[in-house]
């Protein structure tokens, strides 16, 4: 026997609606139990990721004849001829010295050894030429162990970026280090196509 011989048509039309809402309130529960993202949250950026917004402003290290953008209100640090502004886990290192001829990929290639024993972690060395604002320069990358949280205790790893230039007798290395995996690449270019000879 059929259910439409026991209900009239018009208990049937409203049995049959209350099936199709029942059935369709079971599935849409997990759909609810997701929440959408927000829109209005605050961006996460990874460790070590330099802001978009951060400002930058020409630094003349005394006594030199070259100047090159640093971010502002970085601390800044003098020790053994070098100039370090550091910021949470990045950092920019800057000095200078006499040379007698233009560092090449050879000769940077060359002081490889000397740092894999000086530079805890150091690791993956690569060597080449890049283009910058001040011409060709010498770029050395490379890995290291991070300094330890001071609240972990635990030491990540560093990348490193190593450019060395050059004019008429004078070298200027400029070290920029931050953690491995943070996106610096913009501020780190903006950095290295600063330097310029006064």
């Amino acid at each position: 026997m059929k259910i439409r011989e026991y209900l009239a048509p018009g208990v049937l039309i409203v049995f049959l609606a209350c099936v199709f809402m029942a059935s369709g309130c079971g599935g849409s529960s997990s759909t609810n139990s997701q929440s959408a993202p927000d829109p209005n949250a605050a961006e996460v950026s990874p460790a070590g990721d330099i802001p978009d917004n951060q400002a930058f402003v020409a630094f003349t290290p005394p006594g030199s004849n070259y100047s090159v953008k640093v971010p502002e209100g970085w601390s800044k640090t003098a020790s053994s001829g070098a100039t370090t502004f550091t910021d949470k886990l990045n950092s920019i290192a800057i000095s200078d010295s006499s040379a007698s001829s233009a560092p090449t990929t050879s000769s940077v290639q060359a002081e490889v050894p000397k740092l894999t024993s000086s530079i805890p972690g150091f690791a993956n060395p690569k060597v080449s030429t890049v283009k910058r604002s001040a011409g060709n320069v010498v770029l050395l990358t490379y890995e290291a162990t991070a300094t330890k949280d001071p609240v972990t205790g635990k030491a990540g790893t560093d990348a490193v970026e190593r450019y060395t230039f050059y004019r008429n007798g004078e070298a200027v290395t400029l070290t920029l280090t931050g953690p491995k995996g943070a996106d610096n690449v913009d501020p780190w270019m903006l950095v290295s196509d600063s330097l310029n000879w006064n």
